[in-house]
């Protein structure tokens, strides 16, 4: 493995960092299937991505066609549901933070904006009633809701999410590579992670919304896991701010997903990996849809500055903290429903 030093001996702290006017699309192939050679050729390029942009896209990532377009069409019958339908599994009957469906309205990724114009669909890793961790009082961990008028909805979406875990661990190998760090160096942190899905719908926007200049799908935010796997439809409508201020749209291409990364990650590369803010409005006369899954690392792991990320000239910039306590912290500031914390501690 190599040292700290040599990661800012190749790159430099002090480095410009150019605008962005584009994200990178990158073949994982080669990750999936290839050598020792080809692995850290993609795990390169991810590097590039992650320290100038935040965000890019993967194709070839080995989850099949068939799997998202179920995941996708159960999630339109989802949300076309009569809505006394859906309020049987709001999140606020959840003893689990947040599972359940999630009215427009209720979050609210920017705090200087109103709400945001979306309904969602919360769920996570399923866990009996009597995980330990549940049990002892973690919100976080738990049983998800599952709508009883459309149960074909459960297999689809949760079919979906367990592809998509499984290309996350794949995703965390890159970056562990990229990093100068063994290949399996976060495996053992994501045994049990919180990975939290959400299944969002975007009525079509009124005339009203779109002069509103507050009034966003979803408001300027960063996202506070380690990193994003994002799945759209053909609509579009995610926004990318670069470092010059300006907005880049990030739409869908067939094939692939979109990754950014969150706020843990960043943190856990002392600033070198870019968390960057983004945002969504669907200017269109349709619905849009989008499958999201926030990866982040388990609940009592540790997130400090990585090893190959820091030096005697540049030590870490932010303190530690467990991914729970963080991801307890911005769930509060985006729900406008006030939930009671985890006793878990």
């Amino acid at each position: 493995m190599k040292t700290g030093a040599s990661t800012f001996a190749r790159y430099g702290r002090g480095a410009k960092q150019i605008p962005f006017t584009s994200i990178p699309v990158i073949d994982l192939a080669p990750f999936l299937a290839g050598g020792e050679p080809d692995r850290r050729r993609v795990a390169a390029a991810i590097d590039d991505a992650c320290r100038n942009v935040g965000f890019f896209y993967i194709r070839n990532h080995g989850v099949p066609e068939a799997v998202l377009d179920r995941a996708f069409s159960e999630t339109r019958r989802f949300f076309a549901l009569p809505m006394e339908e859906k309020r049987h599994i709001d999140f606020r009957h959840s003893r689990t933070r947040v599972r359940g469906f999630i009215p427009l309205g209720e979050l609210k990724a920017d705090p200087s904006a109103k709400t945001d114009h979306q309904e969602g669909f919360d769920y996570g890793v399923e866990l009996p009633t009597d995980d330990p961790d549940h049990r002892a009082g973690n919100l976080l961990h738990g049983p998800n809701q599952w709508p009883a008028a459309l149960p074909s909805f459960r297999i689809g979406l949760y079919g979906y999410f367990e592809a998509i875990l499984g290309l996350g661990r794949e995703l965390f190998r890159a970056f562990a590579l990229a990093l100068d760090l063994p290949e399996r160096y976060f495996d053992d942190k994501i045994t049990k992670p919180l990975a939290q899905g959400r299944a969002i719908y975007y009525p079509p926007a009124s005339q009203d919304v779109l002069e509103d200049r507050e009034h966003w799908g979803v408001g300027t935010h960063s996202d506070y896991e380690c990193f994003t796997i994002l799945a759209q439809d053909e609509v579009g409508g995610l926004q990318v701010r670069n470092s010059a201020g300006d907005w880049i749209e990030a739409p869908p291409i067939p094939g692939c997903f979109l990754i950014n990364l969150g706020d843990m990650m960043m943190r856990w590369t002392n600033g070198i990996y870019q968390s960057t803010p983004h945002r969504v409005l669907n200017r269109s006369n349709r619905a849009r849809y989008s499958l999201v899954l926030f990866y982040g690392a388990n609940y009592d792991a540790r997130i400090e500055c990585l090893p190959t990320c820091q030096d005697a000239d540049h030590p870490p910039r932010y303190p530690a903290i467990t991914q729970g306590a963080w991801t307890e912290k911005q769930l509060a500031d985006i729900l406008i429903y006030e939930m009671p914390p985890s006793a878990a501690r």
